[in-house]
Formats: structure tokens, sequence, C-alpha cells
């Protein structure tokens, strides 16, 4: 034991833990920095720059870290690059550990639900934003484990340094015990001094990710207290400008019927000889419609008659085949000529357009709190400060009954509360129009009338333009202006909901009816 305490405190073991530390530092923020990089090229959509980051990985992952060591070393000074040993094995290291955190941190971004990004995309987040704010931060939280392990396999790796003669702590160690043969007691010291520095690692590791959980208690009560709501308080945002005319006529006896004034008012949503195809399968085959400012379209149809895939499409989260889509005139990622826009740029004609959309899946942001999430578009899109972005969201949440909830995760919420926190978060954007992809399929039964009640009020109350996929015909018959019954990609038939849901005269709509009605009793 007095030879196991004399060793752990021996100057010679402790200046070799000074050079373990500086060819683990080397090796682990370099490769970090490369990995990185790998990461980046092996997530293009660019094959020759993929290829390039998946050949580096074949390479690296497939030979050991000794020949590796050795070829930095002894190869590179017949081209003229000479390192010292101590570089050497940081620049092997970093090459080495490269290809680990390429993939670490690859598989973290794609762990990231597909569905938020299309949401970040749909409030008009441009690119650098959606990666900065969005994916970024949740794939940072997931990667923080296997970032630890690396950090501990780094450390150990760097111990085959001393094939090049590096004098880190395993070489002293070695040189140390074959002087003096005191074999179990150098070893046993090494080996503890290796794991205070792997132990130190793991709980650097444990506290950052303890400073990251998003569960954690207080983290929830930051910034501006949200205003306590009412009990099953539904009522929506203020109409905008534009529809209040609109509106007014619903409850104006003998001046003009509902069905005149949006008759009358001028197109909001135009959509001409839409074709989609995915690979041999033509999802949508020549759709024509015509929506009208404050309209209220309601889109049914049997599952894969397109409706999803038109939503996307309109809001240009997919790219048209042929056909054409416009805002009063703004066709959303086209120029003028029909030419592609960059995604930046169809980030802002989103804006522009004033296009909002509700998920099916709800889509909810899973970093952010309730109010967060609704803060998004108009901090990250429309440059709102912070305090008054909050303010606006903690209003909006109040308006569907969410003020309590602010916040609370996507995880802490329920369906309906997720759905109805999508709805607010797309009501902060300032729509002009408002897609809605049935709002209600994946929630309970026991949910779906509460966002239903907030889906009804933003329609009968507030006029606002909006189209929807749903089954929902009770609904659709409360609510809509027009039905429109889609099934094999085209429109069978549309009219009002009395006509089409009443008396529908192609026989797939009759045989849906019936199913839907079945089911519904």
């Amino acid at each position: 034991m007095e030879s196991f305490l004399h060793y752990l405190s021996m100057p010679y073991l402790l200046d070799g833990i000074l050079i373990t530390l500086q060819a683990t530092a080397l090796g682990f923020f370099g490769g970090f920095a490369l990995g990185l990089l790998l990461a980046g090229m092996a997530l293009s959509r660019n094959r020759v720059v993929s290829g390039v980051a998946r050949t580096y990985s074949v390479i690296f992952r497939g030979t050991p870290l000794v020949l590796q060591l050795v070829f930095v070393f002894t190869a590179l000074p017949h081209v003229g690059v000479v390192l010292s040993p101590i570089m050497a094995a940081g620049v092997a290291l970093a090459a080495n550990e490269a290809t680990f955190f390429a993939e670490i941190f690859r598989s973290a971004v794609l762990g990231v639900d597909k569905g938020q990004t299309d949401a970040a995309r749909a409030v008009g987040l441009r690119p650098r934003t959606v990666l900065r704010r969005i994916i970024g931060p949740q794939a940072a939280r997931a990667a923080i484990p296997a970032i630890g392990s690396e950090a501990v396999s780094t450390m150990k790796n760097s111990a085959l340094a001393s094939i090049i003669a590096v004098p880190e702590l395993t070489l002293r160690s070695n040189q140390l015990a074959s002087a003096t043969f005191d074999y179990f007691s150098i070893f046993f010291a090494s080996g503890v001094m290796y794991l205070v520095l792997t132990g130190a690692i793991t709980g650097l590791q444990l506290t950052i990710e303890r400073a990251l959980d998003l569960s954690r208690v207080g983290r929830r009560g930051r910034g501006r207290p949200a205003v306590p709501s009412t009990v099953n308080e539904v009522s929506v945002i203020e109409t905008p400008v534009a529809t209040k005319e609109l509106t007014a006529t619903r409850n104006v006896n003998g001046v003009v019927s509902r069905a005149e004034a949006v008759g009358r008012a001028r197109v909001a949503l135009s959509i001409s000889d839409v074709h989609k195809a995915f690979a041999d399968h033509e999802v949508l085959r020549g759709i024509d419609l015509e929506i009208r400012k404050g309209e209220v379209v309601a889109l049914l149809g049997p599952s894969g008659s397109g409706k999803s895939t038109l939503l996307r499409l309109i809001n240009h989260l997919e790219t048209l085949d042929t056909g054409k889509i416009s805002f009063d005139g703004i066709e959303v990622g086209y120029r003028d000529a029909g030419v592609p826009l960059p995604e930046r740029e169809v980030a802002r004609q989103r804006v522009d357009a004033g296009v909002g959309m509700v998920f099916q899946h709800f889509n909810l942001f899973g970093h952010l709190t309730a109010r967060e999430n609704v803060a998004v578009p108009l901090r990250w899109v429309h440059r709102v400060p912070k305090d008054e972005a909050l303010a606006a969201a903690d209003h909006l949440l109040g308006r569907v009954g969410l003020s309590g909830r602010a916040h609370a995760l996507p995880r802490q919420l329920s369906g309906g509360q997720q759905q109805r926190v999508g709805i607010a978060r797309a009501l902060a954007g300032r729509p002009q129009v408002l897609l809605l992809d049935e709002p209600t399929s994946a929630l309970d039964p026991e949910l779906v009338q509460e966002v239903l009640e907030v889906v009804r009020s933003l329609a009968v109350d507030d006029g606002l333009t909006m189209l929807i996929a749903t089954h929902q015909l009770g609904f659709a018959r409360e609510v809509a202006d027009r039905v429109v019954f889609m099934a094999d990609g085209t429109v069978l038939e549309q009219g009002p909901p009395q006509q089409v849901l009443d008396t529908p005269k192609h026989p797939t709509a009759v045989r849906f009816l019936r199913a839907v009605h079945t089911v519904e009793v």
C-alpha cells in the first residue's frame, strides 16, 4: 500500500498525466470539429459531398488506430510534414475520432422528428434558423451522453500514442515498471489515475445533462408569468381586419347572406391543374380550386385521396410537378417565370403570402414550452422583441384556454392541448389563409371536441379563411361554406355542405359518406 501511494503521487507519473491530457484534448476537440464537418457532409443532398464523407469514414473506421498513429508519425515526413510525437498523436486521434463524432452528430440530427422541421418551415423560419433554433438544440441534448462516452474513449485511446514514443501515462508506467519490476503497484496507481480522469469526464457529462434537462423544476417558471386562464376558455385571437366585414354578415338579417358575401369576396387562394406524383404513384391528377377571402372549405375523402399532399403543396412543403398555386398572385416557392426558389427565399414568401398550417400530429418543438412554441414565429420570423413575443404568446394561449399550461413542455400536454398550442402557434404568424391537416385525427375521441371548438370559433366567429382536411362530417356541415370531396387524386364533387353531405352524386362519395355516417352512429 505504501508503494502504491508513493507511485500515485510520483512527479514522473503526474507529468505523464499532463501529456495524456494534451493528447486527449487534441484528439477530442480536433475530432469534434472535424466530426461536425463530416456530419454536415454526410447529411448533404449532394452525392459527391456525402460520398466523400462516407469514404473517409470507411477508411478511418476500418483501419487500426495504431496504424494511423504510425502513418502520421513516420509517413508524413516523406511529403515534408514533420510533426512532434505529441502533435502526431493528436492529429491521428482527431482523424480517428472524427468518424465516430460524425456518426453521433448525424444520428442526433436524424433523431429530431421531421415533423418539427416541417412545422418550422411552415411558420416561415429560414434553413439556418431551423438548424440553429430547432434541430441544433435538440440534437445537442441527444448527443451529450454519446459525446461523453467518446471523450472517455479518446482518453483511453491516447495510451496507444506510446507506440510513437509519446511519454504519456501508459508509456511512463511501462518504463517505470521495467526499471523497478514493481508492476502491480505501478499499474494499479496508473489505473487509479485513469479512473480519476475518466470519472471527471463522466461527472462533467452528467452535469451538462442535468443543466440541459428540460424537465428540471425551475426552468418552466422562467420569464414573465402567464396570465391565469378561466375554465374551458376557447375564444380565439381577434378577427383579421380584412375579414371583419364578411364575418359581420353572419349576424345581420336582411342585408346579405353568408353565401352571397363569400361569393363577392376576392379570391385568396387559387389552385390550377395541380399534379403531383411520388415515384410511379400519381397522388394528385389535376386539382382546380378557388378559395375566397373568409371562406371555409372542408376537404373530405378517403385516406390516400391526396388531401394532405394538396395542403403540403399549397404551403410548398412539397414541390409541384405541374400546375400553379398562388395567394393573391404570390406563388410560394417559385419566381414569376416558374423557376424554383432556394428555401431561404421560400420562407420569406410564406410570410408574404400569409399562409399558416396546423398539422395532424401537432409537430410542436419538443425542447420549447407551450408559450415558447407559440412565440417562435413572432421572435424568429417577425423579429418581435422577446418580452413582447412571450406576452403575445400568453395572450394567444389564453384565447385557446391554455394559460395555465404555458410553461409545460409538449410531452407534458395531452393531445388536445398540444393541438391547441399548434393552432395558437399558427395564429401567431397572423395568417391570411390557415391550412388544417386532419387536426383531430390523432386525438382520442374525448379530446376531439376541445379542438373543434377552437377551430369553430375561428371559422364562425372570426371569419378566418381556412382549408380543412377532416373526417368530421358534423363539423363540416356546421362550419364549412363549401365541401370538396376528393378521391384518387381528383375532385369528384363540391358544393354547399347540405348538398354534398346529404345528396352526393358520385358513387364513391355516396359509399364513403355512408360508411362514415355508419361509424359515427
